[in-house]
């Protein structure tokens, strides 16, 4: 069982005028890896509120992936992945670039998201955008390769040399 956070970053929503849909989405898709949504915020896009509950998702709840999901687009109070990376001590580029390059398939647009992807300590930190729909389509992109991802950064496997055919 993975222990999932899930930080949503939202002025509407933590002021109650909207609806957190994409945290739902986040909820119903890390179940088929068997990630158990143990930690959930609503913040407003706010940079030290956004880094301030990242390090206490990481250090004090100590789980194994923490997924955003806001923040990642071009106004000026998109601040997810710079608090992400006031945070993170390794980057994950990859997984950002799978996501926008699949997303980019079914919307163009795909190539504004500036998300990024990191570790800090054991844990594992993805960016998502802040719709339903861009949530499922990043998801979809990256959840196969997550499990053996966390396996390797939280100590529970070691099996890298295995070819991807053999995964599938």
């Amino acid at each position: 069982m993975w222990r999932v956070g899930i930080l949503t970053a939202s002025d509407k929503g933590s002021r109650g005028e909207r609806e957190d849909k994409s945290a739902d989405v986040i909820r119903e898709m890390v179940a088929a890896i068997d990630g158990e949504v143990v930690a959930y915020r609503l913040v407003p896009d706010d940079l030290e509120v956004l880094k301030e509950n990242l390090i206490t998702m990481v250090d004090r709840d100590r789980l194994d992936l923490v997924l955003t999901t806001g923040g990642t687009g071009f106004s000026p109070r998109d601040n997810t992945p710079e608090a992400t990376r006031a945070v993170i001590e390794r980057e994950v580029p990859g997984i950002p670039e799978a996501m926008r390059a699949e997303s980019m398939k079914k919307n163009p647009r795909a190539m504004l998201s500036r998300a990024v992807a990191g570790i800090r300590h054991r844990t594992l930190i993805i960016n998502l955008p802040g719709s339903p729909r861009g949530v499922r389509e990043c998801l979809e992109a990256v959840l196969p390769a997550l499990p053996h991802g966390l396996e390797i950064l939280t100590g529970r496997g070691g099996e890298c040399g295995r070819e991807a055919a053999e995964l599938k």
